[in-house]
């Protein structure tokens, strides 16, 4: 952008560059959930189906230990963001941030003319007149639209869309997914249309985190005071309405006083006052000051810096301080943890319980004497289609080849995402111990596989197998 007066080249508009994000954030938010890989979504938490799908790969409620490293990484990403940016996140991420500019500066202003300009954002409309009582009404039915899609969309990574419209074809099977639906919708209309950036400024929690975790070098939207003046006193209270009287007492005063900064600002707050928790780093201020002072030839008096280098004049700001590079580090490592964990997920899930009595000993027709364990099975095929699983015995050395299965005798096909119970049992016909006054109780490790997928769907449990004492055999002959 250029002014024509002065032939100042302006740079790109902060808003612009956010409405570019917004867009970015947007479409990816709404086609992820309808992308998968394999039959797996990047990111589904499944109530309903007891399921964690994360980057593609598919894990079973049982492996939810990976949810506390994502709300680690999301925790201390958001609080490195912080540290490093200020309330950028608010600014440019936030879900509410770019619900409140879709509302406002394009429904109400861009769509409707119901507010006159974008850079005005304290000029509240007239609603004393008809016209703009019909505009307003409009402006909510089309977000109230709006509402459900974003409603829908948060719940599409909790019930992926291909059961949650089939779903919705039944709602009275599923209504706790219609009342969360509405609920969900209802808040956002009231929080977007009525409280406003209210939500910002005194529910959310984070506004009152960030000022324990800002230091010299975060990154924020500043006055300039050095160059501006200051007009504000120390009491916070405001001194100077006019540039004049303003240069009266600092000569070199830059602030024309036109209060562009403050008219922009959404959160209804004037920058010149210095940080306030309420400001939400939009950077609209910025680009209001860089419009004013470029028709005078000049910086802009509000920039994105800090405190050590813009106010304090100590040098530049410091990006990787130790602060940085520890959440940095923290980042990293609990990425690679959760690489790590993942990486190790078994493809099928198995539970084995021994039944209550320990051992069954019977004599065959041909004079063998037999000894049985029986366990309980609980199997469960985390595939996507079903499957045929089987088992082995793996024995100690010494006992090789002296365990084997009589139940079952064939592999068995299980349904995906269902848990089948299984009875197993093991028997031998040899002399295992001769132990007269103490059972045996021998370790085995159990190996079970997906037939035709022996190499990559298999785990291994730890069992044991009872033998009886010396006199209970000799009962059985």
């Amino acid at each position: 952008m250029k002014d024509k007066s002065v032939g100042l080249k302006l740079p790109t508009p902060w808003r612009i560059k956010r409405y570019y994000l917004f867009i970015f954030l947007t479409v990816v938010a709404l086609v992820l959930p309808w992308i998968q890989v394999d039959g797996n979504h990047f990111f589904l938490l499944s109530f309903d189906k007891l399921k964690l799908h994360l980057a593609f790969v598919q894990f079973d409620m049982q492996e939810l230990y990976l949810m506390p490293f994502l709300l680690m990484m999301l925790f201390l990403g958001i609080f490195g963001m912080t540290v490093m940016g200020g309330r950028v996140f608010c600014g440019w991420i936030c879900p509410q941030t770019i619900f409140r500019v879709i509302y406002r500066d394009l429904i109400e202003t861009k769509l409707l003319g119901l507010r006159k300009r974008i850079k005005n954002k304290q000029q509240e409309p007239d609603m004393s007149i008809a016209k703009n009582k019909i505009k307003k009404a409009v402006a909510i039915l089309i977000w109230t639209a709006l509402s459900f899609v974003a409603s829908a969309n948060l719940l599409w990574f909790f019930v992926p869309p291909e059961d949650f419209f089939a779903y919705l074809a039944n709602p009275f099977d599923h209504m706790i997914l219609v009342g969360t639906l509405l609920v969900s919708a209802l808040f956002l209309i009231y929080d977007i249309v009525f409280l406003q950036e209210d939500y910002c400024i005194y529910v959310c929690p984070y506004s009152r985190v960030q000022s324990v975790l800002y230091d010299e070098h975060t990154v924020m939207a500043l006055y300039n005071t050095n160059r501006g003046g200051h007009i504000y006193n120390e009491d916070k209270e405001k001194a100077f309405t006019k540039q004049k009287d303003l240069q009266e007492v600092e000569l070199h005063a830059e602030c024309t006083t036109c209060e562009s900064c403050v008219t922009v600002c959404p959160t209804h707050i004037d920058i010149r006052k210095g940080l306030q928790l309420e400001c939400i780093n939009c950077l609209e201020c910025v680009d209001a000051c860089t419009v004013v002072m470029g028709k005078l030839g000049k910086p802009s008096l509000v920039t994105w810096s800090s405190e050590y280098e813009i106010i304090d004049k100590k040098g530049k700001t410091k990006y990787f301080r130790p602060k940085i590079i520890a959440y940095a580090v923290l980042l990293v490592g609990l990425a690679v943890a959760m690489v790590i964990m993942g990486g190790n997920k078994e493809h099928m899930l198995l539970n084995i319980n021994k039944e209550n009595r320990l051992y069954s000993v019977s004599k065959e027709s041909d004079g063998r004497v037999a000894v049985d364990n029986a366990y309980v099975f609980l199997i469960q095929n985390t595939q996507n289609k079903e499957m045929d699983f089987f088992f082995e015995i793996i024995a100690p050395k010494d006992l090789k080849g002296k365990l084997e299965i009589v139940k079952p005798t064939e592999p068995f096909s299980v349904t995906p995402g269902v848990k089948k119970k299984k009875i197993v049992v093991l028997r031998t016909y040899d002399q295992l111990s001769d132990d007269a006054r103490h059972d045996k109780i021998i370790p085995i490790t159990v190996r079970a596989y997906a037939v035709g997928h022996e190499d990559n769907i298999v785990v291994f449990r730890d069992a044991t197998f009872a033998y009886p004492r010396a006199d209970i055999i000799e009962e059985a002959k």
